[in-house]
């Protein structure tokens, strides 16, 4: 007779557990403890299939159940952890989720719906059977939890409370003829996204084009947004239209546009409110039918304290603006993106990879990335590219990587946030961050109403904005 799959489930929850029990019938043996030091002695005896671990309320920010499932995940062979969560785990859990092989279950879905989950885990898909990374602790952050912008090639998912209110607010802009602003750090995906934009929106069949406003000497982006007649400079030698008139009712990116002088701020300003300019050396007024999505590694409102930067086109991009937070602010994204990118060189390359060890892992959520997705991209090529025996490990990531010390950088952007090598922060420090995270993540989960989330943190409305104020958000 076949031994029945064993599912351990750690949870005070008398009726989720029955009806678990309930949905998964006699074809499971189901164990369940209250909790994980129990579960811990059962464990000594018994290896489960399954382990579902409720993580919905715990008592001591989570360390005791990050200890269990460390020692959990560690000793016992081929077993599929689920955890489930109210909103964002403590941090502790957050890291070991990213870390391990754990597959988080949202607290809203009913038992129905999680003994599927736990149907499914049990068993490797065949259509899997053979990829090397259907097996491997990293095909658990399969975990990207929802796609919230979609394109035609492309789509942008995320784990992140933060950046999914914000990409919510875009996939809405996306279908709507606004100009749009992107701020973001280098390597945060801007142009990515600005071509996601595009393809969510009724204008997906024209063209997308992309003018690096950094890349350009300042005399000539003006002929190569507005196009220019012969003659009308030294290397003028024919007539030539610009972007926005070869985009027609495409989509026009203009990135790093703070490098932008005054005089060609007025006319860009034009073009947003009027649509209308003229080209280099010509008379005759044309009119731009394009749509603009304009992108800055930088803030842009100190440079409109400097003098650098026109305060009405600054109020005429800001009113959509959406911040890309970096990846260092957002690390339950790390792995995730690291396993993509990962089939994405192993095909490129012919490298197999049979399994990813945990040193890896640990190393690529610890470090700050000051580059950001582009740099987490062009790490994981390397490590493919260096694995010999089918086995990643932190030995094929680069030294500065495995001891998470980020050099200087010369990226104005680019803020490690008082980040230092090994975790050597102050304590301070990684309470203040953590403090900052969690009133960003309950302010959110209570649709940015001030009086709820006072209530929910356990504080008065004054001193949540006090908090507010400090960390620099809007009220």
């Amino acid at each position: 007779m076949t031994p029945r799959p064993v599912v351990a489930v750690v949870s005070e929850d008398d009726s989720l557990i029955q009806q678990l029990f309930s949905e998964l019938g006699e074809a499971y043996e189901l164990i369940a403890r209250a909790g994980s030091r129990e579960m811990q002695e059962v464990m000594r005896g018994v290896t489960p299939n399954v382990l579902l671990v409720d993580a919905r309320s715990v008592s001591d920010g989570g360390h005791s159940l990050d200890q269990f499932l460390a020692t959990s995940v560690e000793h016992a062979d081929n077993l599929t952890c689920l955890m489930l969560c109210l909103g964002d785990c403590p941090e502790p859990l957050e890291r070991r989720i990213a870390c391990s092989q754990i597959e988080r279950i949202d607290a809203t879905e009913d038992a129905t719906v999680i003994a599927q989950r736990i149907r499914e885990s049990e068993t490797v898909p065949s259509s899997l059977a053979s990829d090397p990374l259907a097996t491997t602790r990293f095909d658990n952050d399969d975990a990207f939890a929802e796609v919230v912008l979609e394109g035609v090639t492309r789509r942008f998912e995320t784990n992140s409370v933060q950046l999914k209110k914000m990409l919510e607010d875009l996939a809405v802009a996306a279908e709507h003829d606004v100009t749009i602003l992107l701020v973001g750090e280098t390597g945060s995906g801007k142009t990515f996204l600005s071509r996601l934009i595009h393809e969510a929106s009724p204008r997906r069949n024209e063209p997308f084009l992309h003018v690096a406003c950094g890349a350009l000497p300042r005399e000539l982006i003006e002929s190569e947004l507005f196009g220019h007649e012969k003659g009308s400079f030294t290397s003028a030698h024919a007539s030539k239209d610009g972007k926005f008139v070869a985009a027609r009712r495409g989509t026009v990116l203009l990135d790093e546009i703070d490098v932008l002088g005054p005089e060609q701020q007025v006319k860009l300003l034009r073009v947003i409110e009027t649509g209308e300019f003229e080209p280099v050396g010509s008379n005759e007024t044309q009119r731009s039918q394009a749509r603009l999505v304009v992108a800055s590694n930088l803030d842009l409102q100190p440079l409109v304290d400097q003098g650098r930067f026109r305060p009405d086109l600054y109020y005429r991009l800001n009113m959509l603006k959406f911040e890309i937070p970096p990846l260092r602010r957002r690390r339950m994204d790390i792995v995730p993106m690291a396993k993509q990118f990962l089939r994405k060189f192993q095909q490129k390359h012919g490298i197999q990879i049979a399994r990813i060890d945990d040193s890896l892992l640990e190393a690529l959520v610890n470090y700050p990335w000051p580059g950001n997705v582009r740099e987490l991209e062009n790490v994981i090529q390397r490590a493919v590219i260096y694995c010999r025996d089918g086995v990643l490990t932190a030995k094929q990531l680069p030294s500065h990587i495995v001891s998470g010390a980020a050099g200087p950088t010369n990226d104005p952007s680019v803020r490690l946030e008082g980040h230092s090598p090994n975790g050597s922060q102050s304590l301070n420090r990684q309470i203040a961050l953590t403090e900052q995270e969690i009133i960003e993540q309950t302010l959110f989960q209570n649709n940015y109403s001030k009086t709820k989330t006072a209530k929910s943190l356990g504080i008065s409305r004054v001193t949540l904005y006090n908090k507010m104020k400090k960390y620099e958000r809007p009220k």
